[in-house]
């Protein structure tokens, strides 16, 4: 009994173009490489669905860019996995952020606390130089 397989978990890049997506014109799901003048799929930019109908469509001769998994499985933007580690990627950098704002404002509260009480001290002593002179002329008369 043949074993269906999915289109999208074979495909394969038999020719690697050595162009940069970065570098590539168009949009998150299809750009153009000027080195060898043909559209790029991003696979992992569309949902399953998408991905598949494109590769059917073009039966197979076209240039994509992916995701793979290292279970061999192509990363879309509706994997469900993908979109959970992406939202903890989010979640752990807002709490970092979270934890040095708050962090900060706790470092100021902490330092202006401590600041009035040191002030209040010197001025009601009058300063600490004025009160070592009183304190030497007070011993030398």
């Amino acid at each position: 009994m043949a074993r269906f397989s999915n289109q999208l978990d074979t495909v394969r890049i038999a020719t690697p173009c050595e162009g940069n997506w970065d570098e590539m014109v168009g949009d998150h799901r299809l750009r153009h490489c000027e080195l060898c003048n043909r559209n790029v799929f991003n696979l992992s930019g569309m949902s399953r669905k998408a991905a598949e109908a494109m590769l059917t469509n073009t039966e197979g001769r076209v240039c994509v860019r992916f995701y793979r998994r290292s279970d061999g499985t192509i990363i879309t933007a509706d994997c469900p996995v993908g979109i959970r580690a992406f939202r903890r990627k989010i979640a752990r950098t807002a709490g970092a952020s979270l934890s040095a704002v708050l962090t900060f404002f706790a470092g100021l509260g902490i330092y202006n606390s401590f600041q009035p009480a040191t002030l209040g001290l010197l001025q009601s002593h009058g300063g600490g130089e004025s009160m070592s002179r009183k304190a030497c002329s007070g011993f030398a008369a």
